[in-house]
């Protein structure tokens, strides 16, 4: 029998490639917002919220043979990073001397962070930075500069960071399956938010 300790994001795509169902499939059938699945092919390393953790083992439980045998080849040991990473946008979005966050669920956790979206083969980052800002928050901006990217330490995928100027907006919950909440941050209170040690470095230099 397949049993799953704990869902990740990561490893619900993987049942959603062995399913081999669509992103929209995958979210109806689970009952979350396609934006969600595609949330977790960009953080693989997310954990989905209780009762999401329980609809995926019930999907999981109710697949036949060889559904399971997919599912089963396609999962990697943890704290392996895939040989091919997946590219995100993260929009560090300024207004005054304040900077835009929402804060994520978890499971049975929330933690804050700078909108984000995944990038997906041949789209500009800083473009996906920009909509996914909008698609999230209700908030317009344009991006200054590009602040750089690595390999993010936890989730293992190519963070590509967009320093990005409010235009327009009201900054409002828009994903609220997602996201808990939004909120403009004054930018000398952000380690309240966020610990200064898990900040890519360029962001701090770009926001002193």
């Amino acid at each position: 029998m397949d049993v799953i300790d704990r869902w990740t994001g990561e490893a619900a795509t993987q049942l959603q490639d062995a399913l081999r169902m669509t992103n929209a499939a995958f979210a109806a059938r689970l009952g979350v917002a396609e934006r969600t699945v595609a949330g977790w092919h960009s953080r693989p390393g997310i954990v989905p919220r209780t009762e999401v953790q329980a609809a995926l083992d019930t999907m999981l439980d109710r697949a036949d043979a060889s559904v399971k045998l997919r599912f089963r080849g396609g999962l990697r040991p943890a704290g392996q990073v895939p040989a091919q990473a997946l590219r995100v946008a993260i929009a560090v979005v300024v207004r005054d001397r304040e900077v835009l966050l929402v804060c994520r669920r978890g499971d049975d956790a929330l933690s804050w962070q700078f909108p984000a979206g995944m990038v997906k083969p041949g789209a500009s980052p800083a473009v996906v930075a920009v909509e996914e800002t909008h698609a999230e928050t209700g908030v317009r901006c344009t991006v200054r500069r590009p602040l750089g990217s690595r390999i993010h330490p936890t989730t293992g995928v190519v963070a590509d960071y967009q320093l990005a100027e409010y235009l327009m907006g009201d900054a409002s919950n828009r994903d609220p399956i997602e996201n808990a909440d939004v909120a403009w941050v004054p930018v000398d209170q952000l380690p309240r938010f966020i610990p200064t040690e898990k900040i890519y470095p360029p962001i701090l230099e770009a926001l002193a």
